[in-house]
């Protein structure tokens, strides 16, 4: 308690210096992301959109020079998400804090945020209840049961009657498992079988094994990024699971690497995924927005991309309609039911929960000009998180 109390009457003081800031014209972001470490690329790519806009917008907002703090957490640490959220606002004076590679980032960060009473917006972290922990918080990203729910829906009620789970053993994936079977059950499905992998250099080929003696009609795989996708469809491939006879699953991480998609050959075809984004999604804002991250930073933009281009969109029109006041309640108030066009197609941030709705893209890697790609079919409107 007496820690709190001395944070809160910081943050106070934090306030009267942040009017300071406000009154001198400053709006002031401090960006908390895994900018080192294993998800460095993550945060590259959400961090590279954040700049994109601010060069496409400018960097004046309602008569307010916008001035971004970046901070490195180095990884999935809450405690020093924490710190960095704290220091941001007790000696920084900043006025919104955003960013959050991960889930435990956007956690540890959350008390402070509810405490001083400042705005949070989630650019990434997709867990669902991130959006509970502080009432000035939004988020620009997804979250699991969202895609997960509506994908199990949508196979059972697209002729699948039978299904397999196969899941990475650590939140997400038990989120995503869990989220899957609810929304195929609940369409008329049967999940035959389930079983959680190891995390960390799982033997594929000994699942892989256990889901074909069951011999279901589809199976759903969910697996960190990375190495992992390339390595699952080899192993698929050498098991003679075929994509053709066994319906294969997942949430696009699986397939959203262009190398990995590459590597996969033409074991990666006909892999179905759910995704809120892709770089191949057709439409004239997203050819512009592609073309424009191609120029900058010579890749492609990618759903980190998409969550940070969009935040930063939401926290300038949250300011051009408070006519640049920067405090949480009137920021969040603004957010609120906030609706706009993104590259990804229409999105909206949720009254009630602040968290965002969008439309959830079904995909199937096709060959398009010789190429392994991503190639939307079939989406569900605007979609809400289930589990809230």
């Amino acid at each position: 308690m007496k820690k709190t109390g001395l944070f809160l009457a910081a943050a106070l003081l934090a306030a009267s210096a942040a009017s300071s800031a406000y009154a001198q014209g400053t709006v002031k972001i401090g960006l908390i992301m895994a900018y080192s470490g294993q998800f460095a690329d993550t945060a590259t790519q959400m961090d590279n959109a954040i700049k994109l806009y601010m060069k496409q917008h400018g960097d004046t907002v309602a008569g307010k020079k916008i001035e971004i703090i970046r901070k490195d957490t180095g990884g999935p640490n809450p405690d020093v998400a924490k710190r960095l959220a704290q220091e941001l606002i007790v000696r920084d004076n900043i006025d919104i804090l955003a960013g959050f590679t991960l889930t435990p980032e956007a956690l540890g960060a959350a008390d402070a945020s509810a405490e001083a009473k400042k705005f949070m917006v989630v650019m990434n972290a997709a867990t669902s209840i991130i959006t509970t922990k502080s009432p000035y918080m939004a988020r620009t990203s997804l979250t699991i049961p969202q895609l997960e729910n509506t994908l199990g829906g949508w196979a059972a009620k697209n002729g699948v009657k039978k299904a397999y789970t196969m899941v990475s053993d650590y939140g997400p994936g038990i989120d995503a498992e869990t989220w899957f079977q609810k929304g195929f059950k609940a369409a008329g499905g049967e999940i035959v079988g389930s079983v959680r992998m190891a995390v960390a250099n799982p033997d594929f080929s000994a699942y892989i094994q256990r889901m074909k003696d069951l011999n279901p009609e589809a199976v759903f795989i969910f697996i960190p990024g990375g190495a992992q996708p390339v390595a699952i469809t080899k192993a698929l491939q050498e098991r003679g699971i075929d994509p053709n006879k066994v319906k294969i699953m997942a949430q696009g991480e699986l397939t959203m690497d262009d190398t990995a998609l590459k590597n996969m050959g033409d074991a990666g075809l006909g892999i179905i995924t759910v995704f809120h984004y892709g770089w191949e999604h057709k439409s004239k804002m997203n050819e512009d927005f592609v073309k424009a991250y191609n120029a900058e930073f010579k890749r492609n933009p990618d759903v980190f991309s998409i969550g940070g281009w969009d935040g930063m969109h939401l926290i300038y029109e949250a300011l051009k309609k408070t006519g640049g006041k920067a405090d949480g309640e009137s920021l969040i108030g603004a957010a609120k039911g906030m609706a706009w066009e993104s590259p990804r197609g229409p999105i909206s941030i949720d009254p009630a929960t602040r968290d965002i709705v969008q439309t959830v893209y079904i995909r199937r890697v096709e060959k398009v000009n010789g190429n392994n790609q991503n190639v939307e079919f079939d989406k569900v409107e605007k979609v809400k998180d289930p589990a809230k």
